[in-house]
């Protein structure tokens, strides 16, 4: 496994090099489910990059990836998980807070995953046998923090929901933050600067956080606290696994929804 941590390591860098050395050049749009969701030419030249590089040493396994419809279940063999670039808005606007997220997964089993924070070049990294890292300092985990004293991260939409009120877990916190990319925002879970994220989001969102989650004390579930399908888009949420309790029991179901 050492081996295989050590080559995504080397492709997940080189793909970030590969975005920064195009910073400059013009960008090329298309829209795929909304006028808010969006993809570029460096997404899909990202991701065909670690698609090529994976299976060209590794041809036997198999991808789970965001764009072009590959899709292979994660419970089902070796399986890559990929995100090029997470945050694509965010790349698009700012070219910055954006990730490129890589996970692997053994018959459903978490063995690593990597948040790569491509303009601060910041590599989380590990889960499975492996200690998580950002860059070369080991992180500590968890460490108890009351929620008052706490930032948290809840998308937008959550605060329109018709099914549940988010509202109570903000007024226990110290306040909201939003930054528009999952993968800048587990990292920041994760590295202690948030407490919690939530947000409606695919499993190549997801998927490399879940791993890293497990070693620091933290843990990705659905709202309703089910481990996610890795199927589809789901409300999900990372949060301390000692305070699951206590988060939610502030997010109300609202009246009349089953």
């Amino acid at each position: 496994m050492e081996i295989k941590f050590a080559f995504a390591k080397t492709i997940i860098y080189e793909a970030a090099a590969y975005i920064r050395e195009r910073l400059d050049e013009p960008i090329v749009i298309a829209t795929k489910s909304g006028p808010t969701d969006l993809v570029t030419q460096l997404d899909e030249e990202v991701q065909d990059q670690l698609v090529q590089k994976i299976l060209a040493s590794y041809p036997e396994d198999k991808i789970f990836a965001e764009e072009k419809g590959l899709r292979h279940p994660i419970f089902d063999g070796q399986v890559w998980v990929i995100d090029p670039i997470d945050g694509t808005n965010n790349f698009i606007a700012q070219q910055t807070d954006f990730a490129i997220m890589l996970a692997y997964f053994e018959n459903g089993v978490g063995q690593f995953g990597f948040i790569y924070d491509v303009m601060r070049d910041e590599l989380y990294h590990g889960g499975g046998q492996f200690d998580v890292y950002c860059n070369e300092q080991k992180l500590a985990g968890y460490r108890d923090r009351s929620l008052q004293q706490s930032l948290i991260s809840i998308s937008a939409g959550f605060f329109q929901s018709e099914s549940i009120d988010i509202l109570p877990l903000v007024h226990q916190s110290l306040g909201t933050r939003l930054y528009g990319s999952a993968g800048i925002s587990f990292a920041k879970v994760l590295s202690g600067r948030l407490l919690l994220y939530v947000s409606s989001i695919f499993p190549w969102d997801y998927a490399a956080a879940s791993i890293l989650a497990e070693k620091l004390g933290y843990q990705v579930l659905t709202i309703d606290g089910q481990i996610p399908d890795f199927q589809t888009r789901q409300d999900v949420m990372i949060a301390p696994i000692e305070k699951m309790g206590e988060i939610t029991s502030y997010i109300v179901k609202k009246e009349g929804v089953r």
